[in-house]
C-alpha cells in the first residue's frame, strides 16, 4: 500500500473534485479524500498499482497534479477566473446593451455574432473541455449542463444568421450572458471558499520566516540569517524579542515570554527559561533566548497541527456522502428535465422552437449540483478553522457531526479535573530510613507518565535513584520492580494494596515484599475553570460524570465541589472500558481524560477528548484535542460541533430548495437562461457566506 499526497489544480467546483473522487475511486484506489476548497488530494494505492498512470489520468481529465516536490508553478494570469470573467464581460456588456438602445449595428446578426465568438470559445475552453472529461469519465458534472445551455443558444443563433438572418433567431446575448454570468459565480465562489479555509492559511503562514543561525568557530559564535525552512535538527539559533521562533527546539540560553496563541488559543504569554520546549511559528514578545532546533518541516508541532486539521477537512461526515449521492444521479436528472421542458412546450404547448428551445436552456443553466456538494465542506472547513484557532484540534468532519447527539460527558479526575499539578502531603515510612523511602519511590516513578508520579519523580529526584530491574507499570494500579538483593517493591493506588491494609485514605501505597513500606499523600488543586464547564455544560444539558481510578471518598470530595452527582470510583482501565461501554447505550458519551489508563476509553467513547498535556497514547487515541491544555474549551468544542452541523443542514436545505423551486420555475417559462445564470452564479455564493458566519457567531 502506497500513500498518495498532491495538489489537483484546475478544479473550479465541487462537482469537478467530485469526478476526481469517483475516477481515484473507480481505479481501485482506498481512502480517497478530495478537496475542492485546498485542492489537496490523497489516497491509499493498493500493492501493484501505477500511482503514475493514475495520477496521468488527472492530468487528462484536464486538471494540473502538484506533487509535494514539485516546484509550484507560477499561475498564469489568463488562466485565473477573474481575468475571464472581465475578458467576457468586455464582450458581452455591447450584447446586452442592444436590448435597451436601437442603434442599428447593434442589431446585426453578424456583429452580434463576432462579439459573442470570443466568448464563447473562452467558455468553452473552459467548461466545455470540463463537461467532455466527466462524460468521458462517466461523472457528469454542471460544466455539461453550463456547456450544453450556451452551445444550444449559440448555434441555434449561428443557423439563424446564416440561413435566414432574422433577429428572431438570435440568442447571441443568452450564450454570452450565461457564460459571464457562470464565470462571475464561479469567481465569486472561489473568493468565498478561500475564506472557509483561511485559519489554515494563517497557519501555514506562520511556518515560513527567518532565522539567526549560530555558527561558532575556535569558540567564537557567528551569527547568519537564513530561511528556516533550510535548518537542521541539532542546529542552534538566537530568537530576539519580537522575533518568530523558527523551527521546535529546546531553550539551552536564557528566557523569555512567547505567545502562542496561535496554537494553543491561549492569549497570555507563556514564560519560557532553560530547558523549556518552545514551538515553531510562535513569537517571543520579550527576553532573548538561544535555541536548539529538535523538529523540522513536518515533525514539528505545528505542521502536524496543519496536516491534522487538512485531513479533517477532508473527511467526508455521513451527511455529505448523502448529497454525493444526490449530486451524481443529478446532472443526468437535470438533462431529462430539460429535455422534457423541450419537447412538452413544443409538441404539447405548442410554441416556437425558439421558445421551447430557451426554456429548457433556463433549465440547463439555473440547475445548480455545486451547491450539494459545497453545502458540507464549506461549513466543517469553517467549524474546524475556527476550532484550531482556539486552540481546538478536531480530527475528521464525522467527529464534528457526532457532537450534535452528545448527552453525556465524563471526566477523568487527576489531571483532567484537577491541574495534576500535585503538592506533597504527610508521607510515612516503615522499617527503613527517609533516604531510602524517598529513591524507591523516585526510582520506580520516573518510569511513569501518569500526573502523579511525574509530579512525585519531580520532588525527590534530588533524594538519588537505586537501581531497579524489571521495571513494569501496571494500568490503573502502579510500579512494580525488583532491586538487586531480590526485593519485590510495588507502588500505586489501595487497590494495588488492597489486603495488606485496610486504610484506604492515602494516594499511594508503598510495598517491599508484599509488606506496607509506606504511604504518601498529594493534593491536587482543582482546575480553576472546572466549576464553569461543570455548570455551562449542565445549562446545555448534558449531564457530567466522574470517572476515575482514585478512592470512593476523594471523587466524592470533588464531586460535592463541583456540582457531579454521578461518580464511579476505584475503576482500573478495564472497568473504565466497559462503564464507557455500558454509558454509551444509554446515550452518546463524550469522554476527556489525560492517561495511558485512559486511553481504551477514549478510543470507545463516542468522541474521546484530550488535553494537550495528555501522555501521547492518549492524544493518539482522542477525537479531539485540546491544545491550550484548558478545560475551559469545552464547551467551545461542543457548541461548535452543534452549530456547525446546524449549519450544515441550513447549507443542504438551501441546496435542495432552490433545486426543486428553481428547475420547475425554469421549466414552466417564468425565467429566461439569462436570469436563471445570475441565479444560479449566486446559488454557491449564499452557501459560502452562510458557512463563514460560523467564524464569527455565538455557539456556546
Amino acid at each position: 500500500m502506497t500513500a498518495i499526497n498532491c495538489k489537483v489544480e484546475g478544479m473550479h467546483c465541487t462537482s469537478c473534485a467530485l469526478g476526481v473522487s469517483k475516477y481515484l475511486e473507480k481505479k481501485g484506489m482506498q481512502d480517497v479524500n478530495v478537496s475542492f476548497a485546498t485542492e489537496e488530494v490523497s489516497f491509499t494505492a493498493p500493492e501493484g498499482a501505477n500511482s503514475t498512470e493514475i495520477l496521468n489520468g488527472i492530468t487528462q481529465m484536464g486538471y494540473r497534479v502538484v506533487m509535494p516536490e514539485d516546484k509550484p508553478a507560477e499561475k498564469k494570469i489568463y488562466t485565473t477566473l477573474t481575468f475571464k470573467f472581465v475578458f467576457c464581460l468586455i464582450f458581452t456588456l455591447p450584447l446586452l446593451l442592444h436590448m435597451w438602445v436601437s442603434w442599428a449595428w447593434l442589431h446585426h446578426p453578424w456583429v452580434q455574432f463576432w462579439l459573442t465568438l470570443p466568448v464563447y470559445l473562452v467558455g468553452m475552453w473552459h467548461f466545455g473541455r470540463s463537461a467532455v472529461q466527466s462524460i468521458i469519465n462517466r461523472m457528469a458534472n454542471m460544466d455539461v449542463l453550463v456547456s450544453l445551455g450556451a452551445t444550444a443558444a449559440f448555434v441555434y443563433s449561428f443557423v439563424g444568421t446564416v440561413v435566414y438572418g432574422n433577429p428572431d433567431y438570435m440568442f447571441y446575448e443568452t450564450t454570452a450572458a450565461i457564460i459571464t454570468l457562470v464565470f462571475l459565480g464561479n469567481m465569486l465562489e472561489e473568493r468565498s471558499v478561500k475564506q472557509t479555509t483561511s485559519a489554515i492559511a494563517e497557519l501555514a503562514h506562520l511556518q515560513i520566516t527567518t532565522a539567526r543561525l549560530i555558527n561558532t568557530d575556535h569558540g567564537h559564535e557567528h551569527i547568519h540569517e537564513v530561511d528556516n525552512r533550510t535548518l537542521r535538527t541539532g542546529d542552534c539559533v538566537l530568537v530576539n524579542t519580537g522575533d518568530k521562533i523558527p523551527m521546535d527546539g529546546t531553550i539551552y540560553w536564557g528566557s523569555g515570554h512567547a505567545n502562542e496563541s496561535m496554537i494553543t488559543g491561549e492569549s497570555a504569554p507563556v514564560s519560557k527559561k532553560e530547558k523549556d520546549k518552545v514551538i515553531g511559528g510562535t513569537i517571543l514578545e520579550d527576553g532573548s533566548i538561544k535555541v536548539y532546533i529538535t523538529a523540522t518541516g513536518k515533525d514539528t508541532v505545528l505542521s502536524y497541527i496543519i496536516e491534522l486539521v487538512k485531513q479533517a477537512q477532508s473527511d467526508k461526515p455521513p451527511m455529505q456522502k448523502l448529497a454525493d449521492r444526490i449530486s451524481a444521479i443529478f446532472v443526468p436528472l437535470v438533462l431529462g428535465i430539460a429535455l422534457v421542458t423541450f419537447l412538452g412546450w413544443y409538441f404539447i404547448g405548442h410554441t416556437t422552437l425558439a421558445t421551447a428551445m430557451m426554456r429548457s436552456v433556463a433549465v440547463l443553466v439555473i440547475s445548480c449540483p455545486c451547491a450539494m456538494g459545497l453545502a458540507t465542506p464549506a461549513a466543517v472547513m469553517v467549524g474546524l478553522g475556527r476550532a484550531a484557532r482556539n486552540g481546538i484540534l478536531i480530527k475528521g468532519g464525522h467527529t464534528l457531526e457526532m457532537f450534535k447527539n452528545i448527552r453525556q460527558v465524563v471526566f477523568d479526575k487527576t489531571g483532567t479535573l484537577t491541574t495534576g499539578k500535585l503538592q506533597l502531603g504527610e508521607y510515612r515510612f516503615f522499617d527503613m530510613p527517609e533516604e531510602d523511602f524517598k529513591q524507591v519511590v523516585y526510582s520506580l516513578e520516573k518510569y511513569s507518565s501518569h500526573p502523579i508520579a511525574r509530579s512525585i519523580a519531580s520532588l525527590w529526584k534530588s533524594a538519588g535513584e537505586v537501581p531497579l530491574q524489571q521495571v513494569r507499570e501496571h494500568k490503573g494500579l502502579g510500579m512494580r520492580a525488583s532491586d538487586k538483593a531480590g526485593n519485590q517493591w510495588q507502588l500505586g493506588s489501595f487497590r494495588m494494596a488492597d489486603g495488606v491494609t485496610e486504610d484506604d485514605s492515602h494516594n499511594l501505597y508503598l510495598l517491599k515484599n508484599g509488606l506496607l513500606a509506606g504511604w504518601i499523600d498529594l493534593t491536587d488543586e482543582i482546575r480553576p475553570e472546572a466549576a464553569q464547564v461543570i455548570i455551562q455544560l449542565q445549562q446545555s444539558g448534558i449531564k457530567s460524570i466522574l470517572l476515575s481510578g482514585d478512592t470512593t471518598r476523594k471523587c466524592r470530595e470533588l464531586a460535592a465541589k463541583l456540582g457531579i452527582t454521578e461518580v464511579y470510583a476505584e475503576q482500573s482501565p478495564e472497568q473504565k472500558l466497559q462503564k464507557i461501554d455500558a454509558l454509551m447505550k444509554t446515550a452518546p458519551t463524550a469522554m476527556v481524560g489525560d492517561g495511558i489508563n485512559d486511553a481504551p476509553a477514549l478510543a470507545k467513547a463516542t468522541i474521546g477528548i484530550s488535553l494537550s498535556d495528555a501522555t501521547q497514547v492518549a492524544m493518539q487515541s482522542a477525537n479531539v484535542v485540546l491544545l491550550n491544555n484548558n478545560l475551559g474549551s469545552l464547551p467551545l468544542a461542543l457548541g461548535l460541533g452543534k452549530h456547525t452541523y446546524l449549519t450544515i443542514k441550513q447549507n443542504l436545505f438551501w441546496a435542495f430548495i432552490y433545486n426543486v423551486v428553481a428547475i420547475p420555475v425554469a421549466a414552466l417559462g417564468f425565467l429566461n437562461p439569462i436570469v436563471g445564470a445570475g441565479v444560479m452564479g449566486l446559488s454557491d455564493v449564499v452557501l459560502a457566506v452562510n458557512s463563514i458566519r460560523l467564524r464569527y457567531k455565538n455557539v456556546i
